[in-house]
């Protein structure tokens, strides 16, 4: 089998080398530091199995497993994170990834990378617990109703992924200082004091 590891923590990517390199099955193929080397590696070394962490810089795993899934919907995708976040779940079952596990569960990681090579999708038995639950079919909120237009709403989405004004502006061609006058007007729309609130708001309505 051989896996390609995407990390941007250089210690966390060698250690997971070094683990998977101790079975003889497996061979790691190549190892990269961000979403786009991720991409990039999986075209030119088309990996069994891509192990790859969510929340990393330039581009996150979840965007480059959707822009990989995209060109081979057959690619066998493995998430590891440290946060067992709903949305992150909801995207990843979305996007087709095979596997999502939590980074502190590492006995778990070659059993799971084996399971996911022969076909079987692989979820941690913290993330199987949030799953009936999140996948319940939600009435779709009305975000016009509160007076939410379409940029607003696209700003609240990347508030609630963790993202800063600085990358929310660059993420949408906008200044800083026009995100923090929407975020202003969103918060005083609806009712809400800040950030953390409207993040926490949009998982629950979503």
């Amino acid at each position: 089998m051989r896996v390609v590891i995407v990390d941007d923590d250089t210690f966390v990517s060698g250690a997971l080398k070094t683990i998977l390199e101790a079975d003889a099955g497996v061979t790691v193929a190549g190892v990269g530091a961000d979403g786009k080397e991720a991409v990039q590696l999986y075209e030119s070394k088309k990996p069994d199995v891509l192990l790859m962490d969510i929340r990393m810089r330039e581009m996150g795993g979840l965007e480059a497993a959707e822009k990989i899934l995209a060109e081979h919907p057959q690619a066998k995708i493995l998430l590891l994170t440290t946060f067992a976040d709903d949305e992150y779940i909801v995207k990843a079952l979305k996007y087709g990834v095979k596997g999502y596990l939590l980074k502190q569960d590492y006995n778990s990681i070659l059993p799971a990378l084996k399971a996911v090579h022969s076909g079987q999708s692989v979820f941690g038995t913290e993330v199987t617990a949030k799953l009936p639950e999140l996948l319940k079919e939600k009435k779709r909120f009305d975000w016009r109703s509160c007076d939410i237009g379409e940029k607003e709403l696209q700003i609240i989405s990347l508030v609630a992924e963790g993202l800063s004004n600085k990358e929310i502006a660059e993420e949408l061609f906008l200044s800083e200082g026009t995100v923090r006058n929407y975020i202003s007007g969103i918060l005083d729309k609806l009712s809400l004091r800040d950030r953390t609130q409207l993040a926490v708001y949009y998982l629950n309505v979503m």
